[in-house]
């Protein structure tokens, strides 16, 4: 059984940086694409980044660009999001999330079929 567990999440002004992590377990990780996705209050959950089992391949959505970056340390079965130059609208729940089968690049919510618990992420202005 696939578990996914994230951290780090917390309240920051406008600004600031944040760093999320997210523990997986339960099968070979280092043979799946990754994702973060995110929630906000009142809205549906957004697809915000994806990275390759290896790491080599990496896709944004346009409202992170630049400003977040995704990696990987299949070592430790680690999935992590480095958030910086942070927004009030990118207050929300963040997910980590796994697909049940390997498509190469994931960004659609269908093809995720593991989720984590979520982290809040709270910027203020």
């Amino acid at each position: 059984q696939v578990q996914l567990v994230e951290s780090g999440g917390g309240l920051v002004q406008a600004g600031g940086s944040l760093r999320l992590s997210c523990a997986a377990s339960g099968r070979t990780f280092s043979r799946y694409a990754m994702g973060w996705f995110r929630q906000a209050l009142g809205k549906e959950r957004e697809f915000v980044t994806t990275i390759s089992w290896n790491g080599d391949v990496t896709y944004y959505a346009d409202f992170v660009k630049g400003r977040f970056t995704i990696s990987r340390d299949n070592a430790k079965n680690m999935l992590y999001l480095q958030m910086n130059s942070l927004k009030p609208e990118d207050t929300a729940v963040y997910y980590c999330a796994a697909p049940g089968s390997a498509p190469f690049i994931p960004t659609t919510e269908e093809e995720y079929d593991y989720w984590g618990q979520g982290t809040q992420v709270t910027v203020s202005s």
